[in-house]
């Protein structure tokens, strides 16, 4: 007997989340808006410094600081010479090369006072200079990239499944524009696919059904016919519950592929009324069981749609209570809210689930050790439909396996 193909493997998940909060201060990031900052000002910077040396060197080349004084005094018997920064100097009481002396170190004190004067204003003017360019490249850089924050604008509603939104970016016909432009025509080509996809899904579906119910209509006839032998009976309950897990198996295509789509219409529901009437629906089969469904249910108001809430409740319920142990499990339904959202979490007991199985468990016909659906239990479609409707309601699926066997399963939306 041939063996059965292994199912693709799924794609890697990704790494960003969209919808992940801004860090508390963005502008400490290195950005590239930052990086272009630094850079021209960084420039400017050394430009500056470079400049205020040449001139410093200059300046001081041209007092000629330390050299011979420019002029020297050759006669006199009554001069006297006074200064703001220089003591006064007679020549009565100082030989006439001491009275030289005395001014040329005046004056040469003059010449350092002044180069220091030129250069601590020099350094005042830099410094404000090197603060209006840092501003002003800020300001450029951002205005240069403001493009590629569209870009990130747009991607980032496209990953929360808008492919609606386009960029249209104007302006020259640059390297920004013409990325712009790729990423337009790739959003087009995704939309059209992903559009075709789900009508493919939903019309395969619809078409699907119609059959599937004349077939039920007519087992139930001929199962109501009192004179059919006890052999067709059977049959007809056999084909029946064929026809049942049928019609189970389109239902979850179909719903699964429309709670990959974001959810537009939204309203308050109430996750402890949506699990309270999982438990219901759900009820009597546990009793036949003999599973115990239990827990506490606080109030806890999301906004979204109620039915394919209820569907994230109904088939985390069912699974808990199928697959459990066969005497003494218990299925413990619980709703609060956590650091502002609202968690739905559902434990149970049952056979111990290796960790590395767990991923598994959230794909498409996949369960726990094998590949295919093969039992009655349902038809592999329960978690992969509770993945799909918590992330179309920007939230997330957790599973760990429960010390003793079984499962705890999270769900986390936001209110």
């Amino acid at each position: 007997m041939a063996a059965t193909p292994a199912p693709p493997e799924a794609p890697p998940k990704p790494t960003w989340d969209p919808r992940r909060p801004e860090p508390p201060f963005p502008w400490l990031r290195p950005t590239i808006r930052i990086r272009l900052t630094l850079l021209y000002g960084g420039m400017f910077l050394i430009a500056g410094i470079l400049l205020l040396s040449i001139i410093y060197l200059l300046a001081a080349q041209a007092l000629n600081t330390g050299n011979e004084p420019l002029f020297k005094i050759v006669d006199g018997t009554d001069i006297k010479v006074a200064s703001e920064d220089c003591p006064p100097v007679n020549s009565r009481s100082l030989t006439l090369a001491e009275f030289n002396a005395a001014i040329s170190e005046c004056i040469d004190h003059q010449r350092r006072v002044a180069l220091d004067t030129l250069l601590s204003r020099s350094l005042l003017a830099l410094l404000g200079l090197a603060v209006i360019a840092f501003a002003f490249g800020y300001a450029m850089a951002g205005r240069v990239l403001s493009p590629l924050g569209r870009i990130t604008r747009t991607a980032r509603a496209v990953a929360g499944s808008d492919l609606s939104r386009r960029i249209e970016l104007d302006g020259p016909d640059d390297e920004l524009k013409e990325l712009a432009d790729t990423f337009d025509d790739m959003l087009e080509r995704l939309q059209r696919a992903f559009t075709a996809q789900q009508r493919f899904v939903g019309n395969a579906s619809h078409e699907l059904r119609t059959p599937l119910a004349i077939n039920r209509t007519l087992l139930e006839v001929h199962l109501s016919d009192p004179n059919a032998p006890v052999e067709l009976q059977q049959l007809g309950k056999t084909l029946l519950a064929t026809n049942e897990r049928s019609e189970q198996l389109v239902e979850g295509l179909l719903l699964l592929a429309r709670s990959d789509n974001q959810i537009v219409e939204r309203k308050p529901v109430d996750l402890a009324e949506v699990a309270s009437q999982a438990v219901d629906q759900v009820h009597a089969e546990a009793e036949a069981k003999g599973v115990e469904i239990r827990g506490e249910r606080e109030p806890a108001v999301v906004r979204g749609n109620g039915v394919l809430l209820e569907r994230i409740a109904l088939n985390l319920v069912q699974n808990a209570v199928r697959y459990n142990v066969p005497e003494g499990g218990w299925v413990e339904v619980t709703t609060e809210i956590q650091h502002g959202q609202a968690v739905l979490m559902v434990t149970n007991t049952g056979p111990v689930v290796p960790a590395y199985e767990i991923d598994n468990l959230f794909e498409p016909f996949r369960r726990l050790r094998t590949e295919r659906t093969g039992s009655d239990k349902g038809v592999g479609l329960g978690l992969s439909i509770v993945r799909s409707v918590a992330r179309a309601h920007g939230g997330h699926i957790a599973a760990r396996p429960r010390e003793g066997g079984g499962l705890v399963m999270r769900v986390t939306l936001p209110l």
